[in-house]
């Protein structure tokens, strides 16, 4: 049991990652995990000649069948769904292709691909898994996975958030951002969100959000003024490989927010308000 459970361990990283960027919850990846481990434990492995493959397989399998049952949860949500944040340790960012991978902005993008699509999308330019390993994975042959991947491919360029800020200058508005949310430093707010920013707010009908993104500076600045306590504090937290802010309020986590940043300045600002989904039980270590 030792040598099964120290192998599981060595990849569980991986599963979940994998598991994450298939479904955008972090609860529901780990339920699939905790699957996978039953199965994993429980399963004859003597004919499994490569461990990873075989556990990525299995992960890749129990996802797909989630994210199907979630996707008609999805249609009747209240308001903007935005993936649930996870906080992430910091050395996540060094990896920048993986960084991208989960940040918000391209689990939004993820999202608008079908559960095929998406599956072999992840595994094959997160996880650069060859071909045939995603063919056994999702039911399809290599043939037909190099077209899903070419389709899912092109679908993701056209979508995916495009920014020439190094990270350390987007780091640097972020501080910026974050000192003037904390502060309630309007001009400070002004200097650094573009007129044209777009917020978009979760509260799964269960916390005060907007139903619909808000357009523009003065729209948006009036929602934050109106959303936020006067007495809450605002901490600087690395969420899905980016620099992010949780908003507390009597030590309670009342909103987690992440923003993208083009030109020096926010342009889109990603708010979860939604009280399902900001439980922060600490720093996950993500692999691929």
């Amino acid at each position: 049991m030792t040598d099964v459970l120290a192998e599981f361990t060595a990849h569980r990283p991986l599963l979940f990652t994998v598991a994450y960027e298939m479904l955008g919850s972090a609860a529901d990846a780990e339920d699939v995990v905790q699957e996978v481990w039953l199965r994993w434990s429980a399963d004859d492995r003597e004919d499994v000649q490569d461990p990873r493959a075989y556990l990525v397989r299995i992960v890749t399998r129990l996802a797909l069948n989630r994210l199907r049952s979630l996707a008609r949860q999805r249609e009747s949500y209240v308001g903007p769904w935005l993936p649930e944040p996870l906080e992430t340790v910091p050395d996540v960012a060094d990896d920048v292709a993986l960084a991208e991978s989960v940040s918000t902005a391209m689990m939004l993008v993820l999202e608008t691909l079908g559960s095929t699509e998406r599956a072999v999308f992840v595994l094959r330019e997160v996880f650069d898994l060859p071909y045939d390993e995603i063919a056994a994975a999702v039911d399809r042959t290599p043939d037909n996975v190099r077209q899903i991947a070419r389709r899912a491919r092109a679908h993701v360029a056209a979508r995916r958030p495009r920014s020439e800020v190094t990270a350390q200058e987007r780091t640097e508005v972020l501080v910026r951002f974050q000192r003037a949310i904390a502060e309630g430093d309007l001009q400070q707010l002004l200097d650094v969100i573009s007129p044209d920013v777009v917020l978009i707010s979760d509260g799964g009908g269960k916390a005060s959000a907007a139903r619909r993104p808000i357009l523009g500076r003065d729209r948006v600045l009036r929602f934050l003024a109106a959303v936020m306590p006067a007495d809450m504090r605002v901490e600087a937290v690395w969420i899905n490989g980016e620099n992010g802010l949780v908003i507390r309020e009597a030590g309670a986590v009342t909103a987690i927010a992440t923003a993208v940043v083009e030109g020096g300045v926010v342009t889109t600002m990603h708010v979860v308000r939604n009280p399902d989904k900001l439980s922060l039980p600490g720093p996950v270590r993500l692999s691929r």
